[in-house]
C-alpha cells in the first residue's frame, strides 16, 4: 500500500502541536504478504494502518511502527536516529518475531519496545499494540503541553525584560487599604530614584517629601481607592534627597472577574520641561511688563523732542531715552545669559573644583570692584568637586548683584561654600546692602502674576540652576539691611 501525506505529529517538520483527536497511525514496515495483511487486518478496526517497505517512510509522523524480522534487518539502525527526532515525545517500535526470525532478533529489545512472538492472538495484539500507542498519545499531551508552558514562560521573561529594559521607570504595587506595597521596580525606576529592591514591600509615598504638592497626592490616593487611572506632574525626592519632577501615570489591572489585582506605575522625569515651562511663562511676564514699560517711556520722551521743548528739558529727555535703551540692552543680555545657562549640556560642567572656581572669582570681582571687601570661606584640603550645569555662573550672579545693588561706598559680600549632608554642596552668599524687596522673591515660589514682576533675572537665573539639580534655593532678607542666599545642591546630580 502506498503511503500517503504524513499525518501531524510532534516530531512533524511543521513543528505544529499534535492533533491528538484523529485515530492514531500504525505504520506496517513489513514485507507484502499474508502476515502483514492478518495484522492490518487485526489492526485496521482502531488504528488507521499504512503498509510500506520503503525507508523513507520513516520520516513521516505516525504513532507506532511495526516491523517484521526483515525490515528490521534492514533498518532496525535508523530506529535510533528516529526516536530522537521525535523527542521529547514517545514513539514506540515493535518487532514482529516467530520461527526462523526469533534468533536473528534476540537483541532487538535495545531498539525496540515490544517483540511480539508470532502466531499472536489478534485481542493480544491490538492489546499491545493499543497500550503503546496509548503511551505515545499522552506523551505527545505532556510534550504539547511543555511546549506551551515553555513558550508562556519564554514569552513572560520577553515582557519582563521588556519592562526591565523600558526607558521609563515602571513599577507594581499590590491594592490595599491605605497602602500599596510596590512588588517589582524596573531598572530605570531605580536609576530615576536611586532606591532598588530595598523598597520592595513599601508604599510608594517615600518619594514624596516636604515640597510635594498635598493637593497632588491627595488626587493620587483618591484615584487609587476609587480604582482609575490617574496622571500627574509630582515634585519627588529621590533616595539622596535630590528634588525632580515625576510625571506619574497610575493604571489598575484587572483579572478575568475585574477584580484589581495590581496597579502599574509609570515615572518619567520631566524636571527640565517644567523648568522650561516656568521659563517661558516668567519670561514672558517679564519681558511683556519691561518691554511695554520702557517702550511707552522712550516714546513719550521723543515725543517730548519733537515738540521742540527747551534746552534742559531736552537734555533730561535724551537722558531718559539712553538710561531706558541701556536698561533694555541689560535685559537683553540677561534673557541671553539664562538661556544660554540652561542650555549647556552636562559635559561642560563635569567635575569641577569649585574651590578653584570661586577664588578665580573672587580675583575677578577684586578687579572689577575695586571698592568693595569680598571675603572668601572654604574648608582646608577639600577640593569641592561638583557638577551642577551652571553653578558657576548661578554664584557669579550673586556675588555680582550683591555689588550692584548695593549703594554703600564699600560694599562687602561674604562667600561661604563647605560640604553638607553626604553628597551634597552648600553654599551662602551674604552682603550688608538694602536687602531684596520682598515680592521679588515671593514670586519663586508663588509664580509671576500681572501686579508683580522680578526686576532681578539674576535671582530667577540661581533660582533654575539649583532646580535644575535638584537642590534647594533661598533668600533671606533683614528689614535692616542685608541679604544670605543659600544654595545647597548635589555634588553629583
Amino acid at each position: 500500500m502506498a503511503l500517503g501525506p504524513a499525518g501531524i505529529s510532534s516530531d512533524a517538520p511543521s513543528g505544529e502541536p499534535p492533533d491528538t483527536d484523529e485515530d492514531p497511525r500504525v505504520l506496517l514496515f513489513m514485507r507484502p504478504g499474508r502476515d502483514r495483511d492478518l495484522v492490518a487486518e487485526a489492526l485496521g478496526d482502531r488504528f488507521r494502518v499504512d503498509s510500506t517497505t520503503d525507508a523513507a517512510a520513516f520520516d513521516s509522523a505516525f504513532d507506532c511502527c511495526v516491523l517484521d524480522a526483515e525490515a528490521f534487518e534492514r533498518v532496525g539502525s535508523a530506529i535510533g536516529p528516529r526516536r530522537e527526532r521525535a523527542a521529547p515525545a514517545f514513539l514506540p517500535f515493535v518487532l514482529l518475531a516467530g520461527g526462523d526470525a526469533r534468533k536473528a532478533t534476540e537483541g532487538a529489545w535495545d531498539r525496540v519496545d515490544d517483540v511480539v512472538e508470532l502466531p499472536v492472538r489478534k485481542r493480544a495484539l491490538r492489546a499491545r499494540i493499543g497500550n503503546l500507542v496509548d503511551r505515545r498519545r499522552t506523551s505527545l499531551r505532556l510534550a504539547d503541553r511543555e511546549r506551551r508552558l515553555a513558550a508562556t514562560v519564554e514569552e513572560l521573561r520577553q515582557k519582563e525584560r521588556a519592562m526591565d529594559e523600558a526607558p521609563v521607570g515602571i513599577s507594581l504595587a499590590e491594592p490595599g487599604t491605605g497602602n500599596n506595597p510596590l512588588t517589582y521596580v524596573n531598572e530605570e525606576f531605580e536609576r530615576l530614584t536611586g532606591y532598588g529592591p530595598e523598597i520592595l514591600g513599601k508604599d510608594c509615598r517615600f518619594l514624596q517629601g516636604e515640597d510635594t504638592d498635598p493637593e497632588t497626592t491627595a488626587a493620587i490616593r483618591e484615584a487609587i481607592d476609587d480604582e482609575r487611572p490617574v496622571s500627574v506632574d509630582v515634585l519627588n525626592y529621590r533616595a539622596s534627597g535630590q528634588k525632580f519632577w515625576n510625571r506619574l501615570t497610575v493604571a489598575p489591572i484587572r483579572d478575568e472577574n475585574g477584580d484589581v489585582i495590581r496597579f502599574v506605575g509609570f515615572q518619567t522625569d520631566i524636571t527640565d520641561r517644567k523648568i522650561r515651562e516656568r521659563r517661558l511663562e516668567v519670561m514672558g511676564r517679564v519681558l511683556n511688563h519691561n518691554l511695554r514699560n520702557k517702550m511707552n517711556l522712550i516714546e513719550g520722551y521723543t515725543e517730548l523732542l519733537r515738540s521742540d521743548p527747551a534746552e534742559e528739558q531736552r537734555r533730561k529727555a535724551l537722558d531718559v531715552i539712553g538710561e531706558t535703551t541701556d536698561d533694555l540692552m541689560r535685559i537683553a543680555e540677561a534673557v541671553r545669559k539664562i538661556d544660554h545657562t540652561l542650555s549647556s549640556p552636562e559635559s561642560d560642567d563635569a567635575g569641577v573644583s569649585l574651590r578653584d572656581r570661586l577664588s578665580e572669582l573672587l580675583s575677578q570681582m577684586t578687579d572689577q570692584y575695586p571698592d568693595a571687601a569680598f571675603h572668601l570661606s572654604l574648608p582646608d584640603d577639600d577640593p569641592l568637586e561638583v557638577s551642577v550645569v551652571g553653578l558657576q555662573t548661578a554664584i557669579e550672579e550673586g556675588v555680582e548683584n550683591a555689588v550692584k545693588h548695593n549703594d554703600a561706598p564699600e560694599p562687602t559680600v561674604w562667600i561661604r561654600a563647605e560640604r553638607g549632608a553626604e553628597g551634597w554642596i552648600e553654599i551662602e552668599i551674604e552682603d550688608d546692602g538694602p536687602g531684596i524687596p520682598e515680592h521679588e522673591t515671593h514670586v519663586l515660589e508663588r509664580g509671576e502674576t500681572s501686579l508683580k514682576h522680578a526686576d532681578r533675572l539674576g535671582i530667577w537665573l540661581m533660582y533654575w540652576v539649583v532646580s535644575k539639580a535638584g537642590g534647594e534655593f533661598s533668600v533671606d532678607s533683614s528689614e535692616t539691611g542685608g541679604t544670605v542666599l543659600r544654595i545647597s545642591v548635589p555634588a553629583q546630580p
